[in-house]
């Protein structure tokens, strides 16, 4: 098996639980809302869909440790992996509304917080590595 596909699911299988703790934290807070309610099919899809959710975050981050894969490669492989997942995972929960003016509103919050999340990691990355440079340099 490629290295990075066992990466890929050593990282989900570690995460991935992460993802139920958060949407019970979420459906806990939502309790106190009077038009609040689940069944348990509805609390089953949640569980497991937000798993897989978690697992597919954390295991999209090998994209951008492949050496053969260019930036704008990984990017757009990272970018895919994700955007699938949470529309997916949305739409399955109904959470979004299955129609076009909503999976465009959709789309482009996630374009626009994909990208300025991404620049943050980037900014902080290259700030790192100049500050470690300087070091190597003395």
């Amino acid at each position: 098996m490629n290295r990075y596909v066992k990466e890929f699911l050593h990282r989900g299988l570690v995460f991935g639980g992460f993802g139920p703790v958060i949407l019970g934290i979420i459906y806990a807070f939502l309790e106190g809302d009077e038009g609040f309610s689940l069944n348990g099919p509805q609390v089953l899809i949640a569980i497991v869909s937000i798993y897989l959710l978690a697992f597919v975050h954390a295991g999209a981050s090998v994209f951008n440790q492949i050496e053969s894969f260019s930036v704008p490669k990984a990017l757009l492989c990272h970018f895919s992996v994700l955007y699938a997942a949470y529309v997916g995972c949305y739409l399955i929960n109904d959470w979004i509304p299955f129609d076009s003016a909503a999976l465009l509103i959709f789309t482009a919050v996630f374009v626009v917080a994909y990208f300025v999340v991404w620049f943050a990691v980037f900014l902080s990355v290259k700030a790192v590595s100049r500050k470690l440079n300087a070091r190597l340099k003395r």
